[in-house]
């Protein structure tokens, strides 16, 4: 349990203090300054130093931001920046776990998907959703009626799980007990939810196979159609096969998602129009530039292959076109030193993976043999120019290999000297974490919304917790009554009194009991009308925020907050109490 230092820094572990004896200003002539010279003295750099003449040309274009490099629409400024570090919207702070000293950290790395590439769930979701009802329809037998449905993108969240075996949606608390369960789209009663879940003599793990984890944005739609196929069935039996379970159900939908995926529907429909699909960002360049100019090597590992990486990377990092083209440059490589492709993580993160590593043709998309990224010559071939000898082709582009690849490309040492940025608890950052050692920041959109409600309902969350011990008071008075009467230690005058006021406060009991459960009821559909608070259960830590915990290092709302923040910040985490701690601190 961490107890917040004070109120004012209640949801904010690593508040930034400028030092203008320390940091230098920016001059807007020469762009950004080589903060790493400043704070490091371990030696020349191998690769990603960057010296101020280096710096010319990486100031903030003036398209992409509003007076003292604020963003037009922003509220925070940008770290390097005249303003900079003096305010952080409370929605946009990185959030501490473990200890991480920016001053040890040599490369910072970051997924594409959903970390650099934040989709718009009323588009990108609605075409997937819809894109995975055809493939059932076509190729997997199901009823025509099921291209009338529609899919609401705000119903589910993650950190949800789904009961293949039973058809049912579930919310933990971080000790995997279930605390929130629906069978499609109706809600379990307790007296169900404790039969199904709570009477066992052994405690269900909650895994594969018979488990599904909600963990990405992109699984919200599957989840959603597979609560519509799980009603569906059960009021309409004789429309779907008997053979077909919930669980051969949930398989069929997966296998609709991959066929999707394989046929590049989704892909080129988003690379055709990624404006209706992707979050425009205007804070990544400006953060990608002061990691680059202060001596960080930064490098993208995404599971997409190179020519949709290249579509997404030019509509968030590209130069603006005047005239409104859709033609892609390679413009945007300048902000990294190493983009891996079709990296195929979680399985990218263990040495032992025997992927080979290929350089990527950056113009014609082909793949280049290399030997630990150097190019190699094809046998029977022309013999291939070493790299120095081809200025043109700089082969920062590969595709496949595994970490032991990507950190000799990198010059890395020790894996503590990487921080790594995505959005998959698994596939991302608990590999990651938990193989490597990497240090790890995992973005969670919801986050900013969750973070400003707590704010503003921070006085109804009081009220809760006074009346959780106002109940718990009562109750000890009326085990205490209990305990006389049957003892029979009362005369029969101060029997008869301590009767009338058992009676009297358990009235007051159930009052406080509803009038706690109906606030606590409308506290949590403040945040979520179904499942209530993204990283809580009640009093509980949900199991999404139990995994945030154990395995991401920082965590925060938006992959460019990390522009917000000195780029040799040293981030804290607050004190950890246990309970019997916070009661005594919060007297």
């Amino acid at each position: 349990m961490r107890f917040p230092k004070s109120l004012t820094v209640s949801f904010c572990f690593s508040v930034l203090h400028p030092s203008h004896t320390r940091f230098p200003q920016f001059a807007p002539d020469l762009g950004f300054c080589s903060f790493r010279k400043l704070f490091r003295s371990q030696g020349p750099f191998q690769l990603g130093t960057r010296s101020k003449m280096d710096a010319v040309g990486y100031g903030f274009p003036s398209d992409i931001k509003g007076p003292n490099g604020c963003g037009k629409t922003e509220v925070s400024c940008v770290w390097a920046s005249p303003e900079g570090g003096q305010k952080i919207d409370i929605g946009k702070h990185i959030f501490c776990n473990r200890a991480v000293n920016m001053k040890n950290i040599v490369a910072v790395g970051f997924d594409m998907d959903y970390t650099l590439a934040q989709y718009k769930p009323e588009t990108f979701e609605s075409l997937a959703y819809n894109g995975t009802v055809k493939k059932l329809v076509a190729n997997l037998g199901y009823p025509n009626e099921l291209l009338d449905w529609s899919f609401d993108w705000t119903y589910m969240v993650r950190g949800l799980v789904l009961d293949k075996k039973r058809g049912n949606i579930l919310k933990m608390d971080r000790h995997k007990y279930v605390k929130v369960a629906y069978h499609g789209f109706r809600l379990l009663s307790k007296d169900e939810k404790v039969a199904t879940y709570g009477n066992t003599l052994v405690r269900d793990a909650f895994d594969e196979p018979d488990y599904a984890l909600i963990d990405t944005l992109f699984s919200l739609a599957e989840a959603y159609l597979f609560a519509q196929l799980v009603d569906f069935k059960d009021n309409n039996p004789e429309k779907i096969s008997e053979e077909k379970d919930y669980f051969c159900m949930y398989r069929d939908v997966r296998a609709a998602v991959d066929l999707c995926h394989r046929d590049g529907t989704l892909k080129q429909m988003v690379a055709n129009d990624p404006k209706k699909y992707i979050n425009e960002d205007n804070s990544i360049v400006p953060m990608l530039q002061m990691l680059r100019t202060s001596g960080f090597a930064v490098f993208l590992v995404t599971n997409s292959l190179w020519d949709y990486t290249n579509v997404v990377m030019n509509f968030l990092c590209g130069p603006p076109k005047p005239d409104g083209s859709s033609s892609l440059t390679l413009d945007w490589l300048k902000h990294f030193d190493v983009v891996i492709s079709g990296s195929a993580k979680p399985k990218f993160f263990h040495d032992e993976n025997r992927t080979n590593l290929f350089a990527v043709d950056t113009d014609s998309g082909m793949l280049i043999n290399t030997d630990n990224g150097s190019p190699m010559a094809q046998v029977g071939g022309p013999s291939l120019e070493l790299p120095d000898q081809m200025p043109d082709k700089s082969y920062k582009v590969f595709q496949g290999g595994n970490v032991g690849h990507l950190h000799k490309l990198l010059n890395v040492e020790s894996s503590s000297q990487v921080l790594y940025v995505g959005d998959h608890i698994y596939g991302d950052i608990l590999r990651s974490k938990k193989v490597l050692g990497w240090r790890t920041m995992l973005v969670v959109p919801e986050l900013e919304k969750e973070v400003k409600l707590l704010w503003h309902l921070r006085d109804t969350r009081k009220q809760l917790m006074i009346l959780r011990s106002e109940r718990d008071h009562i109750e000890d008075q009326i085990h205490h009554l209990k305990w006389s009467l049957q003892c029979d230690c009362l005369d029969a005058h101060e029997a008869k009194k301590a009767q009338s006021k058992l009676g009297s406060l358990e009235v007051q009991r159930e009052r406080v009991r509803v009038t706690h459960q109906e606030a606590q009821k409308v506290f949590h559909e403040k945040f979520h009308k179904v499942w209530g608070q993204l990283m809580k259960t009640g009093y509980q830590n949900s199991r999404f925020a139990h995994q945030v915990e154990r395995f991401a290092c920082l965590y925060t709302s938006q992959v460019g907050n990390l522009g917000l923040y000195s780029p040799a910040k040293y981030y804290r985490p607050s004190e950890d109490f246990m309970p019997h701690e916070f009661d005594i601190f919060s007297l």
